[in-house]
């Protein structure tokens, strides 16, 4: 299937001749206030990121309020041991009154904002909000009737796919373009937190999109920036990381979020990949031309006269160069001069007799 030729998001071009689109993450790291809230998209903002996202679900909407079972995080390596589900997403949500204030502030500082529904009341009023575009979360990538309706929106639809066997991706992509999703991105993803970058395998990444037919991206959940930018090399056009202001203030998603500083490094390090990438070149670039002369050629090294023989004690591959590059050395040795020449000369053919 050919690769998506990319595409606009409000404004904004996604696909491989633009810039890497870094979406800056809330989720939970809000810690349940509105101010601090808005503080998280300025510092977006001002950290260059081209995108925030929150998540729009209640506790109700998620799971049920028990302790018993995988209702409890029993897990004592899981980063959120000792909670419920319930307790846990109360923490993390969003409240939904909070949503217009945290669109209409990103978008009067250049962000565009949207949101990850979990299902179909969240995206009704997503709608209602006009939001942009819409993410579906890996944990709802196999949740077929939450994407179809999400797909009947007709916006462009990121899909994070942690988890998710090529089957599974396979029958989500099928669900989105077929409820009417025309501009699709798939995210490589690996759900654990924090990731371990050998865990990441973004080696998938042109695999993917090469499969699909679409833009892909990383949802990165490693600490740094480095998975990031290694995936831009592999293609990724988008990348999305946790924020917060500071992971000393704690918060549900803290531990694997990036802090302002690091989010702009991300943008500019991710723009700088990029950039690098280019197309299969060889020969100087326009750039090297003047450094040519500054390579090694064939220069006289003491005063000659006419008729004097070229030895290695009169003439050397040094720098700066000159017509006669290196590589003909010996083709030059045991040769007489045509004419005098000065010491530090180039040697050029019509000095040789």
């Amino acid at each position: 299937m050919a690769a998506n030729a990319g595409f606009e998001l409000a404004g904004r071009r996604i696909g491989r001749d633009a810039a890497p689109f870094v979406i800056a993450e809330m989720s939970g790291n809000h810690n349940q206030s509105l101010p601090r809230s808005l503080e998280i998209v300025e510092a977006a903002a001002k950290s260059g990121a081209h995108a925030l996202k929150i998540q729009t679900y209640m506790p109700d909407t998620m799971t049920l309020d028990l302790a018993e079972g995988d209702f409890y995080v029993a897990d004592k390596n899981n980063l959120w041991h000792g909670t419920t589900l319930y307790k846990l997403y109360a923490e993390a949500h969003t409240p939904w009154e909070w949503h217009k204030a945290i669109f209409d502030r990103a978008a009067e500082l250049g962000l565009i904002a949207f949101s990850s529904p979990f299902d179909a009341s969240a995206v009704d009023y997503l709608e209602s909000l006009g939001a942009p575009c819409y993410k579906i979360a890996s944990f709802e990538n196999t949740d077929l009737e939450l994407i179809r309706k999400t797909a009947s929106t007709g916006k462009p639809m990121i899909i994070s796919t942690g988890m998710a066997s090529v089957a599974e991706i396979g029958d989500a992509v099928e669900a989105a373009r077929s409820a009417g999703c025309r501009d699709l991105v798939l995210l490589k993803c690996t759900s654990s937190y924090p990731a371990p970058p050998a865990d990441t395998n973004i080696l998938t990444i042109p695999h993917m999109r090469e499969l699909f037919g679409c833009e892909v991206g990383l949802s990165d959940h490693t600490l740094g920036v480095g998975v990031s930018v290694a995936s831009v090399a592999l293609g990724a056009t988008v990348i999305e990381k946790h924020f917060t202001l500071a992971r000393a203030d704690g918060g549900v998603d803290s531990v694997f979020s990036l802090e302002p500083h690091e989010m702009a490094s991300l943008v500019v390090e991710t723009k700088r990949a990029w950039q690098s990438l280019g197309c299969v070149s060889y020969g100087p670039t326009a750039a090297e031309m003047k450094s040519l002369k500054y390579r090694r050629g064939l220069r006289i090294t003491q005063d000659l006269a006419a008729g004097d023989v070229l030895t290695q004690n009169n003439v050397r591959a040094i720098r700066p160069g000159g017509p006669i590059t290196s590589k003909y050395l010996l083709v030059v040795l045991g040769r007489k001069l045509a004419t005098s020449a000065k010491r530090g000369d180039a040697l050029t053919w019509d000095l040789l007799a």
